[in-house]
Formats: structure tokens, C-alpha cells, sequence
């Protein structure tokens, strides 16, 4: 696998290229729960047209002049984390101090990273600048761009790394308090308008953070019966080998599904199930199942499985959940329990009925009980991840092209780097085969023991 070390310039704060408001924003009680108080990282490839001359200089300027300019729409993001005095809940106080930026070169070509090129990307740290301790939000710049963009928070750490063959890398640390992964795409969507040459961006950003705020009194008599115990005090016994295993003593593998295997994965559901269920469900029950297994918990343990639901262009009681250009967190966490042995005894059409249901299930009384949760136990997560695994639809990452001038988005995903906690997600990319047809990356974190397991777990269902 092909090595190398980004050369970065100093960092230097990029402002707004206009005044903006200064003023406080409140965020929402979904931004500033417990569990998103971090910086998620993001990278994307782009290639530059054949033939085509990119000076990296000229490159780093039109995208630092992009993001001055997106910044006076998004100017929230070129403020500060603040925390309240009379409690845990944070503010972004809106100052136009601007954001971080870095330009740096690599000498190695967009080729020699892989081809196709899917996860794990080569020395994707290169790509990612410092974001310091990714658990502390308050009081950093919003923004870290790096020339291979590092995205911050309302911190979003953006790094852009010019490659040696004219393409180039766009790398985010992201603080998940103020966007979520469809709020920031939204951002970097209106920094590739401006490097394009328009004079507003195509979404027009939309702040209301008031739609996801609790009520008063607060109420959660609909959140999923799975998070109950936890409400209560219950079965939270921190006996997962996952949550005691040290980092070092586990490890990360990628799984590809290209349409061969979801084929056969497929055929393992009876024809009406099948036709029903999407990729993502079948690889998550799938990958659960073998998960479980692996890890060896007891028959009789819960176990449960979490998936990220995102809200945007989604009708509840015929009324939209949010508007459009929202760019704060959008998504609820629908959860799955069930016993060790009703997982893996149960035909997998059972599994993916729970799926189904649950994810029917989330109302918009349920949302909003939910939200109420959250502001409720502000200080710590509502539910402990014991025995939990945790499942992420990125493939949208790369769903819409995307470019800057000339160059286009060839590749993206949420690598294994920054914060690990983050990292026991797995994350579901989007990807090329060798013959350009469309598939799966799938990530895993396990304990080492716990991986061979898994592997020969996965073979079996991976024959016809």
C-alpha cells in the first residue's frame, strides 16, 4: 500500500467575506445531546479532468475564497461553542472569527490510492489535519480547513490535500452539535457553488433550531420501548466486551458487497421480503446476526441494534419534518432489542420484520418524545450502548455528483480516524467495483478474536 506525508502550510482563519450578524443561536436539543459532542471525519477524492493543469496555489485560493463566501450565509459556523453558566447546554455565540484553513500537497497520484478507490483509503491521517482532542467542543474555531478540508462544529475541520496528478482531497473534523452528515454536505455543496462560479448558493441554509426543542412539560410516553430499561435504570450492567476491549486490541476491517453477493445474500429471504427490503436493512440484519455471534454474549443477553433515520423530505402525519436547507441534526436513532437467541435462532425475515416496524413506528409523537429525552439526560447519553451495535447509511456521501470548477467527487466516505468512539459505527459507503458497477462498503470494529468469527460468520452466509 502506497505511503506518503502531506507537507501542510501554517493554519490561517478564514472570516466571512462580508459582516454577518453577531448574535447567540441556540441549538437544538438534538444537537446538543451527549453522544454527538465530538468531531465526525469525513473525506472526499476529486479528480481533475484529463489533460487539465491545477496549480495547487490557485486551487487552495478559489477554495478559501469559496468558503469566505459560503460563510456569509452559514456564519453561525464561523463562531464559537459556548457553554451556559446555569448548566450544561451549549450556545453558538456568532462572532465571524472564521474558520481554520490549511493548504497542503502530497506527492502521490489519485491512482496509486487504489483502484477502484474504496476504504480503507491510504494514509487518510494525511488528509485530516489536527483537530486536537476530538471530545472537546467549546470554545475552537467552527471550521479547520487544511487544503484536504478539515471540518469543525459548528466545527467543521476542512482539509484540501492537492494531489501530484491535479486532483484532490477534501477532508472534514466535524462537531456533530452543528450539523449532521446532510447539513454538511449541504455546506460543502455551497462552497462548490461559489468555487462554480455562482453568486448564491443553489440551497439557501436554513438555521431553526426551535423545530427539534423540547416541550414544556416535557413528555417521553412514545419513545421505543427499547430505550425504557435504560430510562428506568435497567439493564445497564457495562459487561460488553466492545466497551472493555482497549483500542489496540481491536481491529477494522471492510467488507465489499458488489451485486454478486447482495444477490446471494438475497436469496436467503423469501421473494416478498426480499423485494421489500433495501440494501442497507439486509446487510444490517446480516452483519448482526454474524456480530453477535462473534462477540459469544449469552443466550439469554439483549442485544440491540441502532440505525441512524434521517428526517429530511420524510412526511409525518402528512406534514414535513423539516424544512428544507436545514442543515442542524435531522436524524433519530430507531432501536431493535431482542435476546441472543431470538436473533439468531428466528428465520432473518424476522429480524428485518422488526426493522420494518420499528422504523414505522417512529411518529412524530415518538420524534418528539425523543427530543424530550434528550434534553432530559443532556449531561450523558439516554441509553447505555452495552451489547448495542450501531449502524450508519453514508452511501448518500456520494449519491449527487459533486464538483469544484472542473474536478469531480470520484470518492467519499467517513474513514477510521479522529474520534474512536465514533469508530464502533459501522458506516456504509458507497463504492465502484472493478467493472463500475455500483456497490457496498461496509466497515467493522471488533476485538481480534472476535473478527475471525465474524469472518467465518459472514462466509457462510455469502454462499448460495
Amino acid at each position: 500500500m502506497v505511503t506518503f506525508t502531506a507537507r501542510r502550510s501554517e493554519p490561517e482563519l478564514v472570516r466571512p467575506a462580508r459582516r454577518t450578524p453577531v448574535e447567540t443561536k441556540a441549538l437544538s436539543d438534538l444537537d446538543d445531546q451527549w453522544s454527538l459532542r465530538f468531531y465526525e471525519s469525513i473525506v472526499g477524492f476529486f479528480r481533475s479532468p484529463p489533460g487539465e493543469t491545477v496549480k495547487p496555489g490557485k486551487v487552495a485560493r478559489g477554495i478559501k475564497a469559496a468558503v469566505a463566501a459560503a460563510l456569509v450565509y452559514y456564519y453561525p459556523m464561523a463562531g464559537r461553542l459556548r457553554k451556559l453558566p446555569d448548566g450544561n447546554k451549549l450556545v453558538v455565540d456568532c462572532t465571524g472569527e472564521g474558520v481554520m484553513f490549511v493548504e497542503a500537497t502530497a506527492d502521490v497520484r489519485l491512482e496509486d490510492l487504489g483502484q477502484p478507490l474504496v476504504p480503507p483509503y491510504p494514509c487518510v491521517e494525511e488528509f485530516l489535519g489536527d483537530a486536537g482532542d476530538t471530545r472537546v467542543v467549546v470554545g475552537k474555531p467552527l471550521l479547520f480547513l487544511q487544503v484536504a478540508f478539515l471540518n469543525s462544529i459548528c466545527f467543521i475541520f476542512t482539509c484540501v490535500t492537492q494531489l501530484k496528478c491535479g486532483g484532490f482531497v477534501i477532508g472534514l473534523h466535524m462537531c456533530h452539535c452543528i450539523a449532521d452528515g446532510f447539513g454538511i454536505l449541504q455546506f460543502i455543496k455551497s462552497i462548490a457553488d461559489f468555487a462554480c462560479g455562482e453568486l448564491v448558493p443553489t440551497t439557501l441554509p436554513v438555521w431553526k433550531r426551535d423545530t427539534f426543542t423540547t416541550r414544556m412539560p416535557p413528555s417521553i410516553t412514545h419513545v421505543y420501548p427499547a430505550y425504557k430499561p435504560f430510562i428506568q435504570g435497567l439493564d445497564c450492567m457495562g459487561d460488553d466486551v466492545m466497551l472493555s476491549t482497549p483500542p489496540e486490541s481491536m481491529e477494522v476491517q471492510y467488507l465489499f458487497f458488489g451485486p454478486k453477493e447482495i444477490e446471494i445474500l438475497r436469496s436467503h429471504l423469501p421473494e416478498h421480503t426480499s423485494k421489500s427490503t433495501t440494501t442497507f436493512e439486509l446487510l444490517t440484519a446480516v452483519m448482526w446476526r454474524c456480530r453477535t455471534l462473534a462477540l459469544g454474549y449469552g443466550s439469554s443477553q439483549k442485544v440491540r441494534i441502532m440505525f441512524t433515520l434521517n428526517t429530511r423530505g420524510r412526511s409525518i402525519n402528512g406534514e414535513s419534518a423539516v424544512p428544507r436547507g436545514y442543515y442542524g441534526n435531522a436524524h433519530f436513532s430507531p432501536m431493535v432489542e431482542v435476546t441472543v437467541n431470538g436473533l439468531v435462532t428466528q428465520p432473518l425475515e424476522h429480524v428485518l420484520e422488526m426493522i420494518h416496524k420499528v422504523k414505522l413506528d417512529t411518529t412524530k409523537d415518538c420524534m418528539k418524545s425523543m427530543v424530550d429525552l434528550m434534553a432530559l439526560w443532556r449531561e450523558r447519553s439516554p441509553f447505555g450502548m452495552d451489547r448495542t451495535y450501531e449502524v450508519s447509511d453514508t452511501k448518500w456521501v456520494g449519491g449527487n455528483a459533486l464538483r469544484f470548477g472542473k474536478a469531480e467527487l470520484v470518492a467519499a466516505g467517513t474513514p477510521h480516524a479522529g474520534d474512536f468512539t465514533s469508530k464502533l459505527i459501522s458506516y456504509h459507503t458507497k463504492c465502484k467495483n472493478e467493472d463500475g458497477e455500483d456497490s457496498t462498503v461496509v466497515s467493522i470494529l471488533l476485538p481480534k478474536l472476535a473478527m475471525v468469527r465474524f469472518t467465518k460468520e459472514m462466509a457462510i452466509w455469502l454462499k448460495k
